[in-house]
């Protein structure tokens, strides 16, 4: 009987493993598939564009050119949604008279391919390197990555001159990040798509700032924090006390980003 229990229970459990590894990818990317309406966004100079990738997409995202001389933002979202879930932020950063490139990745709002860590970093790519072509020179350039698009931000930021690196929520890496969530398995020796931006971190050349919420249950605030102690200078950390993952805009988090800017690239 005992015998037969215990194969029970390592039977259930290696499916539960099985079954993590299996479908990881549909626990880490959480795509809305429809296209993103502009809507009004148009009135203050937003444009679709198409950003056009080295393995062959062509990629549907926002763009609003700076005003003369203003910094740039390339704007790397999380997980879920899509950029339109984001149009509060674009115009909040069209008043401070900053371009915009909001990135849409593969697979979510209508683009084709589908999400990965490589695809990610090469939607990435293709992002800097649309702005390249339209004459924004690197030392204007804001690459700001939101939660899982740290990860892509800080692989960008570690091999390219840019002017400044905002991390929003960000995280140590995926690894890291499911071993806290699924505690009970291996989750770290399982993921496939690491996006591991503390070993990366330490190559960055522009100033960083990182933001965290102290309430954060999604991504605890001491991934962002370990984060930016291995960060080189010069850095900065805020921290909202009361905020948690999705809702640090509220906090004040946005202020930040421009006072940030502001003071290290316009």
């Amino acid at each position: 009987m005992l015998y037969w229990v215990l194969g029970s229970v390592l039977a259930t459990y290696g499916l539960v493993v099985g079954g993590l590894y299996a479908f990881q990818r549909h626990l880490l990317y959480f795509p809305a598939g429809e296209r993103p309406a502009l809507g009004e966004l148009s009135v203050l100079g937003v444009r679709e564009v198409q950003v056009r990738t080295a393995d062959g997409l062509s990629l549907l995202s926002w763009y609003l050119p700076p005003g003369d001389r203003r910094p740039v933002i390339a704007y790397l979202h999380g997980n879920g949604g899509h950029i339109g879930y984001r149009a509060e932020r674009l115009r909040g950063f069209a008043r401070k008279g900053y371009g915009v490139l909001m990135l849409e990745y593969r697979g979510y709002g209508g683009n084709p391919g589908t999400p990965s860590e490589a695809g990610f970093r090469a939607d990435g790519a293709a992002a800097l390197d649309f702005l390249a072509g339209c004459g924004i020179d690197p030392d204007r350039l804001v690459v700001y990555g939101e939660s899982l698009g740290s990860g892509v931000a800080v692989a960008l930021a570690a091999t390219r001159q840019i002017g400044a690196l905002v991390l929003e929520a960000p995280l140590t890496s995926v690894a890291d990040v499911a071993q806290y969530h699924y505690s009970f398995v291996p989750a770290a020796a399982l993921v496939r798509d690491r996006f591991d931006s503390l070993s990366r971190i330490g190559h960055v050349k522009a100033p960083i700032l990182v933001l965290h919420g102290e309430r954060d249950r999604v991504v605890p605030v001491r991934f962002g924090r370990a984060l930016f102690e291995a960060a080189p200078e010069p850095k900065e950390l805020w921290i909202a006390a009361q905020a948690g993952h999705d809702n640090l805009a509220g906090f004040g988090a946005l202020e930040a980003v421009r006072s940030f800017v502001d003071r290290r690239v316009g």
